[in-house]
């Protein structure tokens, strides 16, 4: 079935068609490596890793890139308040951001460029802007001249000279206008900074996502994805650099942009205290949990965030997985998972994922009413396609709480329970609830014998 995407460029759903369906191209705006990212930081790669799930369906040669920004003032920052070189920072926080990726379940993308590994190519693109006249030197930095692009404003809709009336940034005396912004600048000894034809510097954060994927992917791309809040001055920054350094090629095809994450319905600030680090609530709620709450809500409109909502998103899953549990014993036909036509449908108009999740229940409903394999085949089809429902369903229900579980110690005081009930020793068997419910475990007895789950505190 055709995929249709809201083009943030257009304004409107159009049906996808890239420009070689052998060689779908994909770029999104990864981190700046030099904290941990907060879980506003992680709605993009989690919406965008379903979307290269559908896209790899019905195009298998999709190349998707999601970058690394190893360079910038922040991480100067960092480094020099520790005493350690940008590296040691980058490096750590780049690692620590991949695996809160995958802890969410989401993919590594196919190539991972870094600012760093790319300083030739954004050098050569600098020059070629020079040479074309879109940019100028200046006092050991080089800019883009925003007035030499006249389409500038057309992805964020906004009118150049009402930006420049209403900044209240002061203007650097250097710059021609002052929209113009800064592609190199110069760096000083205790800064990080590269040989260049205008000195010893370090690249600025726009030109630096034009130039990666410019060398991975070509001068024109199908879709460039990133939250909302880097529309501008990041995307339309990058258009305009990018267009001018390639003779007008058309630089991103479709543009797709993320809505932000609020709590309890208030915007995440540092100011307000209420931004949540990914690393630290994936210590406390399940990873599969975020994900689905991240999903629960259309990519493009504003997520709220809150402990309540966490709360049901793990009630559903331990609803999703107790159908699986219970189907424990039924065997998978031969061959792939198949993907149901409705969840599949619903992405493809436009990557609705709370449609697609409504669909999902609605199979587990049928795999709890039918039993049979065809229906629990379709239920972890339709996860797989949203990267839920990936793990064993007993491991969901024991899945660790914050305290040590001694599995076996568990299983060992069940068989003793199951014996006492035999002899009917019924004031031990209740004992020994009683100790596992202090252990925060809860049993529950079925025909198909007594399991037992972790309960959350």
């Amino acid at each position: 079935m055709p995929i249709s995407l809201y083009n943030s460029l257009t304004r409107r759903t159009e049906p996808f068609a890239p420009l070689d369906p052998e060689r779908v191209t994909m770029y999104l705006c990864g981190p700046t490596v030099y904290n941990y990212v907060h879980i506003g930081n992680a709605r993009g790669p989690v919406v965008f890793d379903v979307l290269a799930r559908l896209l790899r369906r019905h195009y298998p040669q999709l190349v998707y890139a999601r970058n690394i920004t190893d360079v910038d003032d922040k991480i100067n920052t960092a480094a020099q308040q520790q005493g350690v070189p940008i590296g040691t920072i980058t490096e750590r926080f780049a690692q620590a951001y991949r695996d809160d990726m995958a802890g969410l379940g989401v993919a590594p993308p196919d190539i991972e460029p870094h600012a760093t590994t790319h300083i030739g190519p954004i050098i050569t693109m600098i020059e070629n802007l020079l040479d074309s006249g879109h940019a100028y030197a200046a006092e050991g930095h080089v800019l883009f001249d925003v007035g030499s692009f006249p389409a500038y404003g057309e992805l964020s809709g906004r009118d150049t000279d009402e930006l420049i009336a209403g900044s209240r940034v002061e203007v650097a005396p250097y710059k021609r206008s002052p929209g113009d912004f800064v592609l190199w600048k110069p760096s000083t000894p205790d800064l990080p900074g590269w040989n260049s034809p205008w000195g010893i510097g370090r690249p600025g954060w726009h030109i630096e996502c034009s130039a990666m994927s410019a060398a991975h992917l070509g001068d024109t791309i199908d879709i460039h994805a990133g939250g909302i809040d880097l529309l501008f001055p990041h995307h339309e920054n990058e258009i305009a650099q990018s267009t001018c350094a390639h003779d007008g090629k058309v630089f991103a095809r479709w543009w797709m942009h993320n809505g932000m994450l609020t709590f309890d319905g208030r915007k995440m600030s540092k100011s307000l205290g209420n931004v949540l680090l990914l690393h630290e609530l994936l210590k406390l709620h399940p990873a599969e949990a975020l994900r689905l709450r991240l999903l629960s809500g259309h990519y493009r409109q504003p997520l709220d965030w809150s402990d309540g909502a966490i709360a049901q998103a793990v009630s559903t899953l331990d609803g999703w997985y107790r159908v699986l549990r219970d189907l424990t014993d039924v065997e998978l036909p031969v061959g792939d998972l198949p993907v149901p036509e409705r969840i599949e449908a619903a992405l493809c108009d436009d990557l609705n994922t709370p449609q697609a999740l409504a669909e999902l229940s609605v199979l587990a409903d049928a795999a709890r009413q039918s039993g049979s394999a065809a229906a629990k085949a379709a239920l972890l089809g339709g996860g797989a396609l949203l990267g839920l429902l990936q793990q064993d369903a007993e491991a969901w229900f024991k899945r660790d709480s914050g305290q040590a579980i001694d599995a076996a110690h568990v299983d060992a005081l069940l068989e003793e329970r199951r014996a006492a009930r035999a002899a009917r020793d019924f004031k031990r068997a209740d004992a020994i609830r009683d100790e596992l419910a202090a252990m925060n475990i809860a049993i529950e007895d079925g025909a198909q014998g007594t399991r037992w789950s972790v309960q959350k505190s």
